[in-house]
Protein backbone atom coordinates (compact mmCIF):
# COMPACT_ATOMS: atom_id res chain seq x y z
CA UNK A 1 0.00 0.00 0.00
CA UNK A 2 1.33 3.46 -0.87
CA UNK A 3 2.62 5.80 1.83
CA UNK A 4 2.38 9.58 2.07
CA UNK A 5 3.17 11.96 4.92
CA UNK A 6 0.13 14.10 5.72
CA UNK A 7 0.46 16.30 8.82
CA UNK A 8 -2.58 17.47 10.75
CA UNK A 9 -1.80 21.08 9.75
CA UNK A 10 0.85 22.65 7.51
CA UNK A 11 1.30 26.42 7.88
CA UNK A 12 4.25 26.74 5.51
CA UNK A 13 2.18 27.29 2.32
CA UNK A 14 0.28 30.14 4.00
CA UNK A 15 3.52 31.84 5.05
CA UNK A 16 5.06 31.41 1.61
CA UNK A 17 2.00 32.87 -0.14
CA UNK A 18 1.96 36.00 2.03
CA UNK A 19 5.65 36.61 2.70
CA UNK A 20 6.04 39.85 0.66
CA UNK A 21 3.05 41.41 2.43
CA UNK A 22 3.94 40.57 6.03
CA UNK A 23 7.59 41.51 5.48
CA UNK A 24 6.48 44.94 4.28
CA UNK A 25 4.29 45.33 7.39
CA UNK A 26 7.15 44.27 9.64
CA UNK A 27 9.44 46.79 7.98
CA UNK A 28 6.89 49.53 8.75
CA UNK A 29 6.74 48.35 12.34
CA UNK A 30 10.49 48.46 12.86
CA UNK A 31 10.70 51.83 11.17
CA UNK A 32 8.17 53.39 13.55
CA UNK A 33 9.21 51.34 16.64
CA UNK A 34 5.67 51.53 18.06
CA UNK A 35 5.19 48.01 19.44
CA UNK A 36 1.99 48.20 21.54
CA UNK A 37 -1.41 49.49 20.31
CA UNK A 38 0.11 51.25 17.34
CA UNK A 39 -0.64 51.68 13.67
CA UNK A 40 -0.65 47.97 12.77
CA UNK A 41 -3.28 47.00 15.35
CA UNK A 42 -5.42 50.04 14.48
CA UNK A 43 -5.20 49.19 10.78
CA UNK A 44 -6.04 45.54 11.35
CA UNK A 45 -9.01 46.37 13.57
CA UNK A 46 -10.54 48.50 10.84
CA UNK A 47 -9.85 45.94 8.12
CA UNK A 48 -11.10 42.99 10.19
CA UNK A 49 -14.35 44.75 11.06
CA UNK A 50 -14.97 45.67 7.42
CA UNK A 51 -14.14 42.16 6.18
CA UNK A 52 -16.54 40.48 8.62
CA UNK A 53 -19.37 43.00 8.34
CA UNK A 54 -19.14 44.73 11.72
CA UNK A 55 -18.71 48.38 12.71
CA UNK A 56 -15.94 47.87 15.26
CA UNK A 57 -13.17 45.40 16.10
CA UNK A 58 -11.14 45.39 19.31
CA UNK A 59 -7.86 43.48 19.18
CA UNK A 60 -6.97 41.56 22.36
CA UNK A 61 -4.36 39.10 23.58
CA UNK A 62 -6.25 35.81 23.14
CA UNK A 63 -9.63 34.37 22.24
CA UNK A 64 -10.03 33.50 25.92
CA UNK A 65 -9.56 37.15 26.86
CA UNK A 66 -12.04 38.15 24.16
CA UNK A 67 -14.79 36.11 25.84
CA UNK A 68 -13.77 37.28 29.31
CA UNK A 69 -13.85 40.93 28.21
CA UNK A 70 -17.29 40.51 26.67
CA UNK A 71 -18.60 39.18 29.97
CA UNK A 72 -16.94 42.01 31.90
CA UNK A 73 -18.27 44.68 29.56
CA UNK A 74 -21.77 43.23 29.86
CA UNK A 75 -21.58 43.40 33.64
CA UNK A 76 -21.52 39.63 34.16
CA UNK A 77 -19.45 38.78 37.19
CA UNK A 78 -19.55 38.18 40.95
CA UNK A 79 -20.86 34.62 40.72
CA UNK A 80 -23.33 35.14 37.86
CA UNK A 81 -24.08 31.94 35.93
CA UNK A 82 -23.07 31.56 32.28
CA UNK A 83 -24.37 28.72 30.11
CA UNK A 84 -22.24 27.33 27.31
CA UNK A 85 -21.49 24.09 25.46
CA UNK A 86 -19.92 21.08 27.14
CA UNK A 87 -18.15 20.25 23.88
CA UNK A 88 -15.64 22.97 23.09
CA UNK A 89 -12.11 24.00 24.00
CA UNK A 90 -11.68 24.40 27.77
CA UNK A 91 -10.74 28.05 27.20
CA UNK A 92 -14.41 28.93 26.73
CA UNK A 93 -15.14 27.78 30.26
CA UNK A 94 -11.90 29.24 31.62
CA UNK A 95 -12.91 32.64 30.25
CA UNK A 96 -16.12 32.39 32.25
CA UNK A 97 -14.13 31.66 35.40
CA UNK A 98 -11.69 34.49 34.66
CA UNK A 99 -14.61 36.93 34.51
CA UNK A 100 -15.68 35.83 37.98
CA UNK A 101 -18.72 33.95 36.70
CA UNK A 102 -19.93 30.39 37.30
CA UNK A 103 -19.87 28.14 34.21
CA UNK A 104 -22.84 25.92 33.47
CA UNK A 105 -23.00 23.48 30.57
CA UNK A 106 -25.58 22.14 28.13
CA UNK A 107 -25.57 19.06 25.90
CA UNK A 108 -25.03 19.08 22.13
CA UNK A 109 -27.00 18.19 19.04
CA UNK A 110 -26.39 14.59 17.99
CA UNK A 111 -25.66 15.39 14.33
CA UNK A 112 -23.78 18.72 14.39
CA UNK A 113 -22.31 18.66 17.94
CA UNK A 114 -23.33 22.31 18.35
CA UNK A 115 -24.89 23.26 21.69
CA UNK A 116 -28.52 22.15 21.71
CA UNK A 117 -30.78 25.19 22.33
CA UNK A 118 -33.59 23.00 23.68
CA UNK A 119 -31.33 21.39 26.25
CA UNK A 120 -29.91 24.81 27.11
CA UNK A 121 -33.41 26.20 27.62
CA UNK A 122 -34.21 23.35 30.01
CA UNK A 123 -31.03 23.98 32.03
CA UNK A 124 -31.27 27.76 32.12
CA UNK A 125 -32.77 29.59 35.09
CA UNK A 126 -33.28 33.07 36.47
CA UNK A 127 -29.64 32.91 37.55
CA UNK A 128 -28.46 32.61 33.93
CA UNK A 129 -26.80 35.92 33.12
CA UNK A 130 -25.28 35.01 29.75
CA UNK A 131 -25.42 32.46 26.95
CA UNK A 132 -22.33 31.55 24.93
CA UNK A 133 -23.16 29.42 21.88
CA UNK A 134 -20.01 28.09 20.22
CA UNK A 135 -19.63 28.01 16.43
CA UNK A 136 -17.79 24.71 16.73
CA UNK A 137 -15.43 23.54 13.97
CA UNK A 138 -16.43 26.54 11.85
CA UNK A 139 -20.13 25.62 11.77
CA UNK A 140 -22.35 28.60 12.68
CA UNK A 141 -25.07 28.02 15.26
CA UNK A 142 -28.71 28.85 14.55
CA UNK A 143 -28.52 32.37 15.96
CA UNK A 144 -32.21 33.22 15.60
CA UNK A 145 -33.07 30.57 18.18
CA UNK A 146 -30.27 31.68 20.52
CA UNK A 147 -31.28 35.31 20.25
CA UNK A 148 -34.86 34.39 21.15
CA UNK A 149 -33.74 32.35 24.15
CA UNK A 150 -31.46 35.13 25.37
CA UNK A 151 -34.36 37.57 25.13
CA UNK A 152 -36.66 35.25 27.08
CA UNK A 153 -34.06 34.86 29.83
CA UNK A 154 -33.03 38.54 29.73
CA UNK A 155 -29.50 37.19 29.35
CA UNK A 156 -26.47 38.54 27.49
CA UNK A 157 -25.71 36.73 24.21
CA UNK A 158 -22.02 36.26 23.42
CA UNK A 159 -20.92 34.30 20.36
CA UNK A 160 -17.78 32.18 20.62
CA UNK A 161 -16.62 32.42 17.00
CA UNK A 162 -13.04 31.45 17.78
CA UNK A 163 -13.28 28.73 15.10
CA UNK A 164 -15.53 30.55 12.64
CA UNK A 165 -13.64 33.37 10.93
CA UNK A 166 -15.65 34.51 7.93
CA UNK A 167 -18.74 32.44 8.72
CA UNK A 168 -22.20 33.88 8.05
CA UNK A 169 -25.63 32.88 9.34
CA UNK A 170 -28.43 33.01 6.78
CA UNK A 171 -26.18 35.21 4.68
CA UNK A 172 -25.73 37.81 7.42
CA UNK A 173 -22.61 38.70 9.44
CA UNK A 174 -22.46 37.15 12.91
CA UNK A 175 -22.24 40.63 14.47
CA UNK A 176 -25.84 41.23 13.34
CA UNK A 177 -27.10 38.70 15.88
CA UNK A 178 -25.54 39.87 19.15
CA UNK A 179 -23.55 42.72 20.66
CA UNK A 180 -20.48 40.51 21.14
CA UNK A 181 -18.62 38.12 18.83
CA UNK A 182 -15.32 36.72 20.13
CA UNK A 183 -12.49 35.46 17.90
CA UNK A 184 -9.16 33.72 18.44
CA UNK A 185 -6.13 34.10 16.18
CA UNK A 186 -4.31 30.98 17.35
CA UNK A 187 -1.97 29.96 14.48
CA UNK A 188 -4.07 27.05 13.19
CA UNK A 189 -7.35 29.00 12.97
CA UNK A 190 -8.86 30.02 9.62
CA UNK A 191 -7.29 33.40 10.32
CA UNK A 192 -4.34 33.03 12.65
CA UNK A 193 -1.28 34.94 13.74
CA UNK A 194 2.08 33.43 14.75
CA UNK A 195 1.25 33.17 18.42
CA UNK A 196 -1.72 34.07 20.59
CA UNK A 197 -4.17 36.78 19.63
CA UNK A 198 -7.86 37.56 19.59
CA UNK A 199 -10.53 40.13 18.79
CA UNK A 200 -14.08 41.17 19.58
CA UNK A 201 -16.55 42.40 16.98
CA UNK A 202 -19.47 44.65 17.89
CA UNK A 203 -21.77 47.14 16.19
CA UNK A 204 -22.02 49.31 19.31
CA UNK A 205 -19.76 52.37 19.50
CA UNK A 206 -20.26 52.65 23.26
CA UNK A 207 -19.42 49.01 23.90
CA UNK A 208 -16.37 49.20 21.63
CA UNK A 209 -15.01 52.17 23.58
CA UNK A 210 -15.58 50.40 26.89
CA UNK A 211 -13.93 47.20 25.63
CA UNK A 212 -10.87 49.21 24.56
CA UNK A 213 -10.61 50.50 28.14
CA UNK A 214 -11.06 47.06 29.65
CA UNK A 215 -8.31 45.48 27.53
CA UNK A 216 -5.84 48.23 28.53
CA UNK A 217 -6.02 48.23 32.31
CA UNK A 218 -9.10 50.44 32.44
CA UNK A 219 -7.16 53.42 31.10
CA UNK A 220 -8.30 56.20 28.79
CA UNK A 221 -4.98 56.84 27.09
CA UNK A 222 -3.47 57.97 30.40
CA UNK A 223 -1.83 56.24 33.36
CA UNK A 224 -4.99 56.03 35.48
CA UNK A 225 -7.12 52.88 35.84
CA UNK A 226 -10.66 54.24 35.84
CA UNK A 227 -12.39 50.85 36.13
CA UNK A 228 -11.33 47.32 37.15
CA UNK A 229 -9.86 45.77 34.01
CA UNK A 230 -7.18 43.48 32.60
CA UNK A 231 -4.09 43.75 30.41
CA UNK A 232 -4.80 41.94 27.14
CA UNK A 233 -3.83 43.73 23.94
CA UNK A 234 -3.24 42.38 20.46
CA UNK A 235 0.48 42.60 19.69
CA UNK A 236 1.64 44.90 16.89
CA UNK A 237 3.82 42.19 15.38
CA UNK A 238 0.92 39.76 15.22
CA UNK A 239 -1.15 42.47 13.54
CA UNK A 240 1.47 42.62 10.77
CA UNK A 241 0.84 38.97 9.94
CA UNK A 242 -2.92 39.25 10.35
CA UNK A 243 -3.08 42.17 7.91
CA UNK A 244 -1.15 40.08 5.39
CA UNK A 245 -3.37 37.03 5.90
CA UNK A 246 -6.79 38.70 6.06
CA UNK A 247 -7.13 39.45 2.30
CA UNK A 248 -6.78 35.69 1.67
CA UNK A 249 -9.42 34.57 4.18
CA UNK A 250 -12.20 33.98 1.65
CA UNK A 251 -9.82 32.11 -0.67
CA UNK A 252 -8.53 29.97 2.19
CA UNK A 253 -12.04 29.20 3.44
CA UNK A 254 -13.01 28.15 -0.08
CA UNK A 255 -9.95 25.87 -0.18
CA UNK A 256 -10.99 24.31 3.13
CA UNK A 257 -14.49 23.80 1.76
CA UNK A 258 -13.12 22.06 -1.33
CA UNK A 259 -10.96 19.66 0.69
CA UNK A 260 -13.91 18.97 3.00
CA UNK A 261 -15.91 18.08 -0.11
CA UNK A 262 -13.20 15.61 -1.13
CA UNK A 263 -13.45 13.95 2.28
CA UNK A 264 -17.26 13.91 2.08
CA UNK A 265 -17.21 12.09 -1.23
CA UNK A 266 -14.34 9.74 -0.42
CA UNK A 267 -15.85 8.69 2.94
CA UNK A 268 -19.45 8.41 1.75
CA UNK A 269 -20.89 5.10 2.91
CA UNK A 270 -17.94 4.31 5.18
CA UNK A 271 -19.63 2.68 8.14
CA UNK A 272 -16.73 3.15 10.53
CA UNK A 273 -16.13 6.89 10.10
CA UNK A 274 -19.14 9.17 9.77
CA UNK A 275 -18.59 12.89 8.97
CA UNK A 276 -20.57 15.44 10.97
CA UNK A 277 -23.57 17.04 9.33
CA UNK A 278 -22.73 20.55 8.14
CA UNK A 279 -24.54 23.42 6.46
CA UNK A 280 -23.39 25.30 3.38
CA UNK A 281 -22.28 28.21 5.60
CA UNK A 282 -19.61 26.31 7.50
CA UNK A 283 -16.06 27.61 7.07
CA UNK A 284 -14.54 24.18 7.86
CA UNK A 285 -12.07 25.13 10.55
CA UNK A 286 -11.81 21.39 11.22
CA UNK A 287 -12.99 18.29 9.43
CA UNK A 288 -14.32 15.93 12.08
CA UNK A 289 -15.63 12.38 11.83
CA UNK A 290 -17.23 10.14 14.42
CA UNK A 291 -15.15 7.00 14.33
CA UNK A 292 -15.69 3.50 15.65
CA UNK A 293 -12.59 2.29 17.50
CA UNK A 294 -11.33 5.85 17.29
CA UNK A 295 -8.04 5.35 19.15
CA UNK A 296 -7.11 2.28 17.10
CA UNK A 297 -7.90 4.17 13.89
CA UNK A 298 -5.69 7.01 15.03
CA UNK A 299 -2.80 4.61 15.68
CA UNK A 300 -3.30 3.08 12.22
CA UNK A 301 -3.25 6.49 10.54
CA UNK A 302 -0.14 7.51 12.44
CA UNK A 303 1.69 4.41 11.18
CA UNK A 304 0.75 5.46 7.64
CA UNK A 305 2.15 8.96 8.15
CA UNK A 306 -1.18 10.72 8.75
CA UNK A 307 -1.50 13.22 11.59
CA UNK A 308 -4.80 13.57 13.44
CA UNK A 309 -6.14 15.31 16.55
CA UNK A 310 -9.08 15.09 18.94
CA UNK A 311 -11.19 18.21 19.46
CA UNK A 312 -12.01 17.44 22.27
CA UNK A 313 -11.30 14.28 24.33
CA UNK A 314 -13.12 15.33 27.54
CA UNK A 315 -16.35 17.35 27.84
CA UNK A 316 -15.98 20.44 30.00
CA UNK A 317 -18.36 19.30 32.74
CA UNK A 318 -16.03 16.35 33.46
CA UNK A 319 -12.83 18.41 33.63
CA UNK A 320 -11.42 19.02 37.14
CA UNK A 321 -11.32 22.78 36.52
CA UNK A 322 -15.14 22.82 36.32
CA UNK A 323 -15.97 20.32 39.07
CA UNK A 324 -18.28 22.89 40.66
CA UNK A 325 -20.57 23.08 37.63
CA UNK A 326 -23.15 20.81 39.24
CA UNK A 327 -22.95 17.98 36.70
CA UNK A 328 -21.53 14.47 36.82
CA UNK A 329 -20.71 11.71 34.34
CA UNK A 330 -23.85 10.67 32.49
CA UNK A 331 -25.61 14.03 32.80
CA UNK A 332 -24.73 15.16 29.26
CA UNK A 333 -24.73 11.84 27.36
CA UNK A 334 -24.46 13.17 23.81
CA UNK A 335 -21.38 15.28 24.50
CA UNK A 336 -19.80 12.45 26.49
CA UNK A 337 -20.41 9.92 23.72
CA UNK A 338 -19.08 12.29 21.06
CA UNK A 339 -15.84 12.84 22.97
CA UNK A 340 -15.18 9.10 22.77
CA UNK A 341 -15.65 9.05 18.99
CA UNK A 342 -14.59 12.32 17.35
CA UNK A 343 -11.43 12.55 15.28
CA UNK A 344 -10.12 15.58 13.37
CA UNK A 345 -8.54 14.84 9.99
CA UNK A 346 -5.82 16.89 8.22
CA UNK A 347 -7.06 20.16 6.73
CA UNK A 348 -5.36 23.42 5.78
CA UNK A 349 -5.29 25.96 2.91
CA UNK A 350 -3.35 24.70 -0.12
CA UNK A 351 -3.68 21.09 0.99
CA UNK A 352 -3.61 18.80 -2.05
CA UNK A 353 -6.65 16.75 -2.96
CA UNK A 354 -4.42 13.68 -3.27
CA UNK A 355 -3.51 14.07 0.38
CA UNK A 356 -7.15 14.05 1.45
CA UNK A 357 -7.85 11.05 -0.81
CA UNK A 358 -4.89 9.22 0.75
CA UNK A 359 -6.24 9.86 4.25
CA UNK A 360 -9.68 8.58 3.25
CA UNK A 361 -8.07 5.55 1.59
CA UNK A 362 -6.29 4.67 4.84
CA UNK A 363 -9.51 5.05 6.83
CA UNK A 364 -11.38 2.75 4.47
CA UNK A 365 -8.52 0.23 4.64
CA UNK A 366 -8.69 0.22 8.44
CA UNK A 367 -12.38 -0.66 8.39
CA UNK A 368 -11.85 -3.34 5.74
Amino acid sequence: MRRMRVPMVNLRPVLEATEPSYRARLEELFTRLHFVLGEQVAGFEQEFAEALGARFAIGVGTGTAAIELCLREAGCGAGREVLTSALTAPFTGLAVLAAGCRPRFADVDEETLLMDPEDAANRASRKTAALIPVHLYGQPCGMSRWRKLASELEAVLIQDACQAHGALHRGKPLADFSHYVAYSFYPTKNLGCLGDGGAILTNSKTRAAHLRMLRDGGRRGDQVSWVPAINSRLDEMHACYLRAFLPHLKEWNAWRREIAGVYDEALAGCEGARPLRQTAETVNHLYVVRAARRDKLREHLSRKGVGTAIHYPVPLHLMPAFRDCGLKRGDLPRAEKACRQILSLPLWPYMEKDQALFVAEQIRAFYG
